[in-house]
């Protein structure tokens, strides 16, 4: 029985094979920003690294340096950390008004601690705050403790019924002696005002107002 053949044949591709290098400039060509695929852009970014990636391009432009994407990171970041920041100052502002300052330094603007809801105000050396507050020109801070200092010569004359959580127009209609009242009225305006309205106050107008507190001190030593 004759083999059997095989049908099949195999053609060899006898075309000639040209082999291909990579430049060697070849990283350099496709460097920078475009070809950096471990950053986010577009929609994939918030506002603000979009924000902030065209700040850094822009400066990188001016300046004629490009800047590493650690970098950039790094910077966004520390944007970031101070945002907040700013942030949480705003609320503290907002909600305890001037000693929001005292959460980032050292020194508090208030002289020292006064917790007149916790020690009776006869027990309190207000002329040691007044003269401290003064030595800091903190000129509201001194009005502020001029002002206790004051409900404390009306309790001590028995003029007032000194609490904590009394108003000034309780203290007001509890008074009697009518030119008392009438300073006590004056004083208690300009304690609203600058203290509460935060008034810029400085040496000028403080000893201004020195005059009437000076006044009221005055008319209560000689009031029966």
């Amino acid at each position: 029985m004759a083999s059997e053949k095989d049908s099949l044949t195999v053609r060899l591709d006898s075309t000639r094979i040209e082999t291909k290098e990579f430049s060697e400039a070849l990283s350099e060509k496709y460097s920078g920003s475009d070809y950096d695929y471990d950053q986010m852009d577009g929609e994939a970014q918030n506002f603000i690294a979009r924000g902030l990636g065209w700040f850094f391009q822009q400066l990188a432009d001016m300046l004629g340096i490009q800047m590493s994407y650690e970098m950039q990171k790094f910077l966004e970041f520390l944007f970031y950390a101070l945002l907040g920041i700013l942030i949480l100052y705003i609320i503290l502002k907002l909600l305890i008004g001037e000693n929001a300052t005292a959460f980032f330094t050292r020194k508090s603007t208030m002289v020292a601690p006064l917790n007149i809801e916790e020690e009776h105000i006869e027990n309190i050396d207000l002329d040691t705050y007044i003269s401290d507050a003064l030595a800091q020109q903190n000129y509201r801070l001194a009005i502020r403790y001029m002002y206790l200092r004051s409900l404390k010569l009306l309790s001590a004359h028995s003029l007032i019924d000194w609490h904590y959580d009394k108003t000034n127009t309780d203290y007001y209609r509890e008074i009697d002696n009518e030119q008392v009242k009438a300073n006590f009225k004056k004083v208690s305006y300009l304690y609203d005002n600058i203290w509460y309205g935060e008034y810029d106050l400085n040496n000028i107008g403080f000893q201004s107002a020195k005059v009437d507190f000076d006044q009221l001190t005055k008319t209560v030593s000689h009031a029966r």
